[in-house]
C-alpha cells in the first residue's frame, strides 16, 4: 500500500503541474519566446524536479516548448507553422463534415448543437475558445474516425494560442458562432458538398484575418514579450525570418 501512495504522489503532481504549465502557455501568461528554468517552475508552481522536467517533456511533444541544451524556451508564435495548419486543417476538416453527413445520428447532432450554443451565451474570450474546439472536434468525432480526429485535435492544440487573438473582440465570437451553425445546419441537412464547402470556407477565413492582424500588430505584439518568426511574406515586410522579440 505505501508503495503505491509513493509512487502515485508524483503522477498526481506532474499532471497538475502539466495542466497548469500548459494553461498558462496557451493563454499567453508565460509569452511566447518567453526562457523558462526548471528551477523556476519549481519555485512558481510548488513543484519538484522530477515532476517539472517530466511536465516539460510533455509539452516539447506537443510542440509547445522547445528545449536546446539546458534551456527552455515557449515556442514562438509561427506564421508559416499557422498557414501549413490552415492546409492540413482545409483537408481534413471539410473530409470530416463529409463523413459526419453520412454517419452522424440526429441524437449526436443535437447533442452538437447544445454544446455550440451553451457556449455562445458566455460572452468572453474563454468561451469563444472553448466554442470553437468543442465545435470542430465534436463535428470531426461525428465522422467516426479517429486518426482524422487526432489530427484535427493536434492541430487545434498547436493554434490555441493564437486563436487567443482571434476571438479578441465579441464581433468576431459572434461571426465565429453564426459561421459554426451555419455548418452544423448544413450537416443536419445531409447537404455533404454544402457543408465541405463553408468548413473550408472558415478554417481560410479564420487563418487570412488571423495572418493579417499579426503582420499588421506584430511589433505592439513583440512589445508585449511575444516572439514572433516567419517568412518575410508572411510577416509582411522583409523582416528576417528569424527576428524575434527583444
Amino acid at each position: 500500500m505505501t508503495e503505491t501512495t509513493e509512487t502515485a504522489a508524483p503522477v498526481s503532481q506532474t499532471s497538475q503541474l502539466y495542466d497548469n504549465l500548459r494553461a498558462a502557455i496557451l493563454t499567453l501568461d508565460i509569452a511566447p519566446g518567453e526562457r523558462i528554468s526548471e528551477r523556476g517552475l519549481e519555485g512558481r508552481f510548488h513543484a519538484s524536479r522530477t515532476p517539472v522536467r517530466a511536465a516539460l517533456s510533455r509539452l516539447e511533444r506537443e510542440g509547445l516548448i522547445l528545449h536546446e541544451g539546458r534551456t527552455w524556451t515557449v515556442t514562438p508564435i509561427d506564421l508559416d507553422e499557422i498557414a501549413s495548419l490552415a492546409e492540413l486543417r482545409g483537408v481534413l476538416e471539410p473530409a470530416a463534415a463529409r463523413l459526419a453527413v453520412e454517419r452522424a445520428s440526429a441524437e449526436q447532432l443535437d447533442e452538437v448543437r447544445a454544446h455550440l450554443d451553451q457556449l455562445r451565451s458566455t460572452p468572453d474570450r474563454e468561451a469563444g475558445i472553448r466554442m470553437g474546439s468543442t465545435f470542430h472536434l465534436d463535428l470531426a468525432a461525428l465522422g467516426g474516425n479517429r486518426f482524422v480526429t487526432d489530427a484535427i485535435a493536434d492541430a487545434l492544440t498547436r493554434l490555441e494560442r493564437t486563436r487567443w487573438i482571434e476571438v479578441r473582440t465579441a464581433e468576431a465570437r459572434e461571426a465565429a458562432w453564426e459561421e459554426h451553425s451555419a455548418i452544423l445546419d448544413a450537416v443536419r441537412s445531409g447537404e455533404a458538398d454544402r457543408a465541405a464547402e463553408l468548413l473550408a470556407a472558415h478554417v481560410a477565413g479564420t487563418n487570412d484575418r488571423l495572418l493579417a492582424f499579426i503582420a499588421q500588430e506584430r511589433r505592439r505584439l513583440r512589445g508585449a514579450g511575444m516572439a514572433i518568426v516567419g517568412s518575410p511574406e508572411l510577416l509582411g515586410d522583409s523582416e528576417p525570418a528569424a527576428t524575434q522579440a527583444p
